[in-house]
């Protein structure tokens, strides 16, 4: 008879995929909006965003960045939050990827880290959503206040990141 070794462990499965943003996460790229991709031009921009159709981000993450080096005028920024505001659901200077970071960041401050004081935990490796590298790595970090052991991976293929030593 076979016996399922990982079932019966006392091994806790996190997958941070669970705590990714729920809500769909829109990019506002202002490399758009610029004359030759390098100059702002305050009155075709102003022009530009007039035309533009916020109500498109109603419900959603908005995303403010500028993947071309630029000199934007911080009342660029301002003029886009302030036609955005009314639509978003939440607004971010910064790239898609920060704003999971922060996200998550977030989202860890709430969390009860020592509901896991002397557990075997796995962090669960392969995910489908793009959990950042270092969410893993601060999340290890906070958990390794009390948690026995940390793996990373699959229940049944793990790699030991963490053991407290038993002083």
């Amino acid at each position: 008879m076979l016996v399922n070794r990982v079932a019966q462990s006392k091994l806790i499965t996190i997958n941070l995929e669970n705590y990714f943003p729920d809500r769909e996460i829109v990019g506002f790229d202002i490399k758009d909006y610029l004359f030759r991709e390098i100059i702002l031009k305050e009155k075709d921009f102003r022009e530009q965003l007039e035309k533009y159709d916020w109500t498109q981000l109603q419900s959603k993450d908005l995303v403010v960045y500028c993947s071309v080096e630029a000199i934007v005028p911080t009342w660029a920024y301002m003029l886009i939050a302030v036609k955005a505001q009314p639509y978003v659901d939440s607004l971010y200077f910064g790239t898609k990827e920060s704003y999971i970071e922060h996200r998550y960041r977030e989202w860890m401050k709430g969390y009860d880290f020592s509901i896991h004081e002397d557990a075997m935990i796995v962090l669960k490796g392969c995910s489908e959503k793009p959990v950042p590298s270092s969410i893993y790595s601060e999340f290890s970090a906070k958990l390794s206040d009390f948690a026995k052991s940390i793996m990373f991976g699959e229940p049944c293929s793990t790699v030991p990141v963490f053991k407290k030593n038993n002083k």
